[in-house]
């Protein structure tokens, strides 16, 4: 997944060639993980019959911790990379 992110935002600085810095990329950061967010809600709610409860159920404390640690990479990812 972690190798996917940084080809994915690799492909995004290149093609939308946004000047470095914070304030430029937070809106490409906030949108990738608002549709990133969207997605996995659409997964686990829409597609599997899940509801919330039943959801966040299926986490372990590892797992949700990974997760959301990820979910925070994967948003800075796009300035991580513009910045080399």
């Amino acid at each position: 997944m972690f190798v996917v992110m940084v080809l994915a935002a690799r492909w995004v600085v290149r093609r939308f060639s946004l000047p470095i810095g914070f304030g430029s990329w937070f809106g490409v950061e906030l949108a990738a993980l608002g549709l990133l967010v969207c997605t996995e809600l659409t997964v686990g709610f829409w597609l599997r019959g899940l509801t919330l409860n039943q959801y966040l159920r299926t986490w372990d404390a590892v797992a949700g911790s990974a997760y959301l640690v990820m979910l925070v990479v994967f948003a800075m990812m796009p300035l991580s990379v513009a910045r080399r």
